[in-house]
Order: structure tokens, then sequence, then C-alpha cells
């Protein structure tokens, strides 16, 4: 199970061992990681697991597209490196990945 690392809008870090398999939205809320909200259970139709993917991890993770695009876009606070935590799938390449949470979801 790759650790992954989830930083709050004020600095606090916070990490995880998230299933292969699994997804970085899941992942936070089954460890009670404040800044994650995931309303809509995953079905990628709230926004509230938004997300911003470490520059450095760019690479491994891709950008949104398509409905998700659409998505982060509607935001409070959109970024190029904004994703929906909730599709953003674990595989063990993603051993370290380093996520930073909006201020408000």
């Amino acid at each position: 199970m790759p650790l992954i690392f989830y930083v709050t809008h004020d600095g606090n870090t916070f990490e995880a061992n998230i299933p292969v398999g699994g997804n970085l939205m899941q992942g936070a809320v089954d460890n009670g990681i404040d800044g994650i909200v995931g309303a809509c259970g995953g079905a990628m139709c709230c926004a509230t697991c938004h997300c911003y993917v470490d520059d450095a991890w760019i690479n491994k993770t891709g950008v949104a597209e398509g409905a998700e695009f659409e998505m982060v876009a509607a935001t409070s606070e959109p970024k190029p490196s904004s994703r929906l935590s909730c599709q953003l799938t674990v595989t063990e390449e993603m051993e370290g990945l380093t996520i930073h949470l909006p201020s408000s979801q």
C-alpha cells in the first residue's frame, strides 16, 4: 500500500497508506483526514474532494480532462494541478505522492 501525503491549506501534513486500486478520496475519508469531504461518494458530481497534485507528481497522475476538468473549473480555487481525488486511482508508482488541499470544499 503506497504511502500518500495530504497537506492541508494551513500546512499540516497527514499520511495514509492507501491500497492499490483505491482512490485518494476514499483513502482520506477512511483515515479521517480533514479537508476532503467526498459528499457524493466518488460519483464525480460534487467536487468536495478537490485537491491539487504536487507539481512533482503531475507526470504520474496526469491532469483533469473532460467532465473532471469541468468540475474542478467550477471550484472556488481552481489551479492547473487541480484534480478530484475520487478520480485518482492509486498505483504502486504513487508511493510518496503529495497532494495539497484547498482552504474550503
